[in-house]
């Protein structure tokens, strides 16, 4: 007689090989942040096994001696609740005055709601939370007379492999017009209209997360989750001054990213079966707490999951200075535009050879050699100084 194992028997069996991964211990709870983190190297093997297992990677990264480096300064968080409190405050008098500028937003008053918390604050748990959130956007999205127009710190939820991960915009507003904005509020500044490339990029990725998680609800409930805008207000401060701005962000191209990321996620079972058998980052901690397993081994069981580092990543992952270190010499340090140029070499020592005309390229290497040897043709013709070649 032959069983088939059944779908819940799988997802026991991944649980366990999670858990088995994990060392054990409870899985690291996600964010709206480490989940836009998720979007900024989606073809990083490494992040995706620990993500997807919870294993705590800055913890980790410290043990192997290569502790994460990144985050806020309590002045930079001071700032942020400060700007915050003055768009949000007098019933966000200010954000409203913005999104009539930016979303036409007819009426002379809005309803505003403050969902942040409920009566009885030691009831006030994620799960109730969630639940008032819930009720409150589903009426506004079915057209009730007594819907609200904007919804402070309402939470929402996604499912981030397997775990349900709570998410609190700053705002959501509903405009007349029947869609759901999702507002963004943050402290860097907007200086003659323009703003840090790279902050506007991280602030429109969280947004997504924010986007992607109202559509889920809304069409779990029955709704068109196009009733959320792929536009999100984005509220700053205006030049060398605490007075804000508002500016529209496009995130489709975001959600897009977002999506088969989580999937990826999603398909843990194929990524599982790429492991070794007996992978785990238990730290074996004794009876006080104390890790007793050797950093060695540590560093081994990472360097069995390929990792795909990219100077990006020194600002949104944990072990990013861990893989930097291992990626030494690789071509792929040098960041995208240059894995994608040199693509078929992966040494910066063969890139160099192949330069100087020292090395015969293979076949899959050639255009990426010739341009190589043509960029240090040019070079020695600028720098006459350089050697013959071109490359120091």
């Amino acid at each position: 007689m032959t069983t088939t194992s059944t779908g819940t028997d799988r997802d026991v069996g991944v649980a366990e090989r999670l858990a088995a991964i994990r060392g054990g211990v409870g899985p690291k709870r996600h964010n709206a942040r480490t989940i836009a983190a998720l979007t900024r190297n989606p073809g990083c093997a490494r992040r995706a096994v620990l993500d997807t297992a919870g294993v705590d990677k800055q913890r980790l990264a410290a043990y192997v001696d290569f502790p994460a480096r990144f985050g806020q300064s309590q002045f930079a968080l001071a700032r942020g609740n400060a700007f915050e409190a003055l768009v949000l405050a007098s019933g966000a008098a200010e954000l409203v005055r913005l999104l009539r500028e930016r979303l036409g937003l007819p009426i002379p008053e809005v309803a505003y709601d403050d969902l942040a918390t409920v009566t009885g604050r030691e009831k006030e748990t994620p799960e109730i939370r969630y639940a008032r959130s819930r009720a409150q956007l589903l009426r506004a999205a079915a057209g009730g007379d007594d819907a609200g127009t904007l919804f402070d710190h309402p939470l929402l939820a996604l499912e981030v492999a397997g775990q349900r991960v709570y998410l609190e915009p700053d705002v959501i507003a509903f405009r007349h017009g029947g869609r759901f904005h999702v507002v963004e509020i943050k402290s860097f500044a907007v200086v003659d209209g323009q703003a840090d490339p790279g902050k506007v990029s991280a602030a429109a990725i969280q947004a997504a997360v924010y986007v992607l998680a109202m559509r889920q609800m809304l069409a779990e409930a029955g709704h068109d989750p196009e009733l959320v805008a792929h536009d999100v207000v984005l509220v700053c401060p205006r030049d060398f001054s605490n007075r804000p701005t508002a500016v529209l962000v496009d995130v489709r191209r975001q959600l897009a990213v977002l999506r088969r990321q989580l999937r990826r996620m999603r398909r843990v079972e194929a990524m599982l079966a790429a492991l070794p058998p007996e992978l785990t980052f238990d730290l074996a901690p004794d009876a006080d707490g104390v890790p007793t397993r050797s950093p060695e081994s540590l560093v081994d069981a990472l360097q069995a999951i390929d990792a795909r580092y990219a100077p990006d990543c020194l600002s949104v992952c944990e072990l990013a200075y861990f893989c930097r270190a291992e990626a030494h010499g690789c071509t792929a340090a040098l960041g995208t535009s240059a894995r994608e140029e040199l693509g078929g070499i992966d040494r910066v020592e063969t890139a160099l050879a192949l330069a100087r005309g020292e090395l015969t390229p293979a076949e899959e290497q050639a255009e990426a050699a010739a341009l190589l040897r043509n960029a240090a043709r040019l070079r020695a013709e600028l720098l006459p100084t350089t050697t013959a070649a071109g490359v120091a």
